[in-house]
């Protein structure tokens, strides 16, 4: 990895920090998670920043993948899980926090328990361990509380541009022997009284570019250029694509996703409609003057 590169994935590692103590500022019950969403972007750019996808505000059962949409009217509350993240030129840094906003003790002990099995998850890196010991320690920390990891949800690796890649990082145990050398990855944590298993719900309206072939549409063709130039290989949302092009574009993000051009994130929901909980840092392995730097970038 280039020292270059390290700078930016640092750099977008502290913007991260300062927007993540900047969100538990100001979230309480009651406010909309339209301006949730929208303070905690409009800072990453202030900072410096883009955001790497569009914030994730997923309430009790939902594991993943809510992000408002231009009109929500939808107030936070419940168990919320803000996952949310910032690029540097490509190179990004990812976390995610939940927070109680009912003053529940369930709700805390699961917040609990995502959380130390991100610090113990953390520790194994730092001591080079391998992936199945690795979602060992979150396994059996997650029991440890009387609750269950999401066992289909993961850690992932992240490279230039490409937000899941490479290696998965499982949260159960496994037989995987495979270390974290040098790059990017995400711990998360998911963690649940259900079942531990989600599945897929409606769809999110959080998209991601699969395919620059083109579409008869010359308005539909302007905003898949608009894509391809302003989020590459990231994931973006319809509130982004309305902020530009007004909501006539809702039409034309149809059009693009029915002829291949998007995939269309689902929303994903604990099986058994338990509440979940989620903690994730972002952690950058490299190797410098022959020696193993670990460094938590969020």
């Amino acid at each position: 990895m280039k020292q270059e590169e390290i700078e930016k994935i640092l750099r977008a590692g502290e913007i991260e920090k300062q927007v993540k103590e900047y969100a538990k500022s100001f979230i309480k019950k009651d406010i909309s998670l339209l301006e949730i969403a929208e303070k905690i972007e409009d800072k990453i750019i202030k900072l410096g920043g883009k955001p790497a996808f569009p914030t994730n505000l997923s309430i009790n059962e939902i594991a993943a993948h809510y992000t408002p949409s231009y009109n929500d009217e939808t107030k936070a509350y419940g168990l919320l899980k803000v996952d949310l993240g910032v690029q540097v030129d490509g190179f990004i840094a990812d976390s995610a926090f939940s927070i109680d906003l009912e003053d529940d003790e369930e709700n805390k002990k699961l917040i609990k328990a995502s959380q130390e099995a991100l610090n113990n998850a953390t520790k194994f890196v730092i001591e080079n361990k391998s992936l199945g010991e690795i979602g060992e320690i979150i396994q059996e920390t997650i029991n440890s509380f009387g609750f269950s990891p999401i066992t289909n949800l993961t850690g992932h690796e992240i490279k230039e541009y490409e937000l899941h890649s490479g290696l998965t990082i499982f949260n159960i145990k496994n037989n995987n022997k495979e270390k974290l050398n040098n790059g990017l990855y995400a711990i998360e944590p998911f963690v649940t009284k259900g079942i531990g298993k989600i599945y897929e719900g409606k769809l999110s309206e959080i998209y991601i570019l699969q395919d620059d072939k083109n579409i008869r549409s010359n308005d539909a063709r302007e905003i898949l250029n608009y894509i391809i130039k302003e989020y590459k290989t990231l994931p973006f949302c319809s509130r982004w694509i309305v902020k530009k092009f007004g909501v006539k574009s809702l039409f034309y993000l149809k059009q693009l996703e029915k002829n291949g051009n998007l995939y269309n994130y689902p929303e994903l929901i604990e099986e058994s409609h338990q509440k979940v909980s989620q903690s994730e840092n972002t952690i950058l392995v490299y190797e410098k003057e022959n020696k193993r730097n670990v460094f938590i970038t969020t």
